[in-house]
């Protein structure tokens, strides 16, 4: 965690969030061609709602007493799984459903479902389990299941804490809005109901959208509740929200800029810029900033990510000073006030090292000591253009420290150095020991994975390099990754587990691309293990492949 005393700004408590319920009600209609549809109820809120106004919604609110009561949980059927808060949570959103849009999933002892007399019998105002007891009514809460749960952005005034519940449309029902909150119930399918949105004519909110966009994927209601049957939430988030093109946007935790936002605003109370830009430096926290060289590419991504550890009071480290462009050096000199202690470049690949000796060469000529330039020498292995000397080679776990002196006594930052050999055989990461931060390199990036080329590359060696950070993260409470391309990375040991299972479910692709075509070539191998990548990509991702087949190769019986 970084220290408090890093972070850019102080910390808040945000808002406490409200529990509330809401429930995607779902059916199955005729669609384009023939062909059935999967189909959701929305209703548009009343324009002079306090919450989103005039946004279309899922039939839902604020969580009543009368929920949680022992009689409305006594008259609710439901499985085994549905106790407590859950079965409280969907007696919520059934009741919404009621009062908003006279839905009443209930049932009579025989098993029939309520019908237009049995709700036109029932008031919408008054306490709800107890009509229905009077009406001879079971709540139907078996038949809603949870989807997924979202809690608002950190940095809302008013929050919600709310559980996605699905179910079936009783049949022989129709929507009625109360004309008060809703209006205009809608059947729409998550496709329309996206594209309507891009098009102005229907307003939502992200959780809406996301949801919507997940839901998309299914085929029918029994899709959905198959998916649903594990009692567990498809997804939980509590998204952030930061600026592009100096517009607010939103993110879950999923999307690459959330570990970025995560860091730089905890608490979610100010709006971090997460515009590239190679003109000037991103402050991350005090003691960290970054500054993305203008080399933007398939193979860098937004550019490169040159680090500056440091604060005036210490002097800066530059990690990776990216390629020798005269004035990217020029910001890295000016963004350190000219006080660069140490270059260290992570490897020899020539979009990370080329600018070391300029920016060294910078100090000299302002009359400043000439900082070391580190790192490890590149292997025989490596190509002509990642020929690499530092000035001295980096042990294993060796400590870099950065010391000064401030208004609250001493000040030291500490850069641990990890070899890990994979991606490149002179690669190596560092870990920020005060603020369990990871420098990764191009070990982990973000968005997408690091080529392994042999025969500099190993994928042997890097998936043992992915085991060590695994470990060193656990040991040492890391939560965010820096990387040399793309955002910062939140939940780092998520994030590594996840690349561990990416890279071994592809590798057991290539193995049953090898076993299908036993005489294949490489273009055979890449065609089969790699198509879910587009063709263009195909001569990158076979110098993976060619990592992955001689890894397969070593693990063979015989070849120990």
């Amino acid at each position: 965690m970084p220290r408090d005393c890093q972070l850019l700004h102080p910390r808040r408590t945000p808002t406490t969030p409200l529990d509330a319920a809401t429930v995607l009600l779902l059916r199955d209609a005729p669609g384009p061609h023939g062909a059935s549809q999967l189909q959701v109820l929305m209703t548009r809120r009343s324009a002079k709602a306090s919450f989103v106004p005039g946004a279309y919604v899922f039939p839902g609110g604020g969580i009543e007493a009368q929920d949680g009561a022992p009689e409305a949980h006594a008259l609710a059927e439901h499985r085994p799984a549905q106790t407590g808060q859950r079965l409280t949570d969907a007696l919520a959103a059934l009741r919404e459903s009621f009062e908003e849009l006279g839905i009443l999933l209930a049932r009579h002892a025989d098993g029939r479902w309520a019908d237009a007399g049995d709700i036109a019998a029932l008031d919408r105002k008054a306490p709800f389990a107890a009509q229905c007891a009077a009406h001879g009514l079971r709540l139907a809460a078996d038949q809603m299941y949870l989807l997924a749960h979202w809690t608002a952005d950190r940095n809302l005034p008013k929050r919600f804490a709310v559980p996605f519940l699905v179910a079936r449309m009783p049949p022989g029902q129709e929507p009625v809005a109360d004309e008060t909150e809703q209006f205009e119930p809608v059947w729409v399918s998550p496709q329309d109901a996206l594209a309507r949105h891009e098009a102005g004519q229907f307003f939502m909110i992200f959780p809406t959208i996301r949801t919507l966009q997940r839901l998309a994927h299914f085929a029918d209601v029994q899709a959905v509740l198959d998916a649903v049957a594990q009692e567990q939430p498809l997804w939980v988030s509590s998204p952030r929200s930061g600026l592009v093109g100096g517009k607010v946007e939103h993110f879950m935790e999923s999307d690459p800029p959330y570990g970025e936002l995560a860091l730089v605003c905890p608490d979610g109370h100010h709006q971090h810029p997460l515009d590239w830009d190679s003109q000037r430096p991103v402050a991350l926290l005090k003691n960290l900033q970054r500054l993305t060289a203008p080399n933007p590419g398939v193979m860098t991504g937004p550019g490169t990510n040159s680090y500056l550890v440091g604060e005036p009071a210490t002097g800066y480290i530059v990690i990776d000073p990216g390629p020798a462009e005269p004035e990217h050096v020029q910001r890295l000199w000016r963004a350190a006030s000219g006080d660069i202690r140490a270059i260290v470049c992570t490897h020899s690949h020539p979009d990370h090292f080329p600018a070391a000796q300029p920016l060294q060469a910078l100090a000299a000529a302002h009359g400043r000591a000439a900082p070391p330039i580190l790192g490890l020498p590149s292997a025989p292995t490596a190509r002509a253009a990642s020929q690499f000397t530092p000035d001295r080679a980096l042990s294993n776990h060796e400590l870099l420290a950065l010391e000064g002196s401030g208004p609250e006594g001493k000040i030291t930052h500490t850069l641990q150095v990890i070899h890990t050999p994979g991606h490149a055989a002179n690669h190596l990461c560092l870990l920020l020991q005060e603020d369990g931060l990871l420098f990764s390199g191009d070990h982990i990036l973000n968005g997408s994975t690091t080529i392994i080329d042999p025969p500099d590359g190993n994928m042997a060696d890097y998936l043992d390099s992915l085991a060590l950070l695994q470990t060193l993260c656990a040991q040492h409470q890391v939560e965010f990754i820096a990387p040399a391309h793309g955002y910062v990375l939140g939940q780092a040991q998520q994030a590594i587990a996840q690349l561990q299972a990416h890279r071994l479910a592809r590798e057991a692709k290539v193995l049953a691309a090898m076993q299908a075509r036993p005489e294949g070539s490489m273009d055979d191998w890449v065609r089969l293990a790699y198509d879910d990548v587009p063709p263009r990509m195909w001569p990158l991702a076979q110098r993976s492949l060619l990592a992955h087949v001689e890894r397969i190769r070593m693990l063979e019986p015989g070849n120990d």
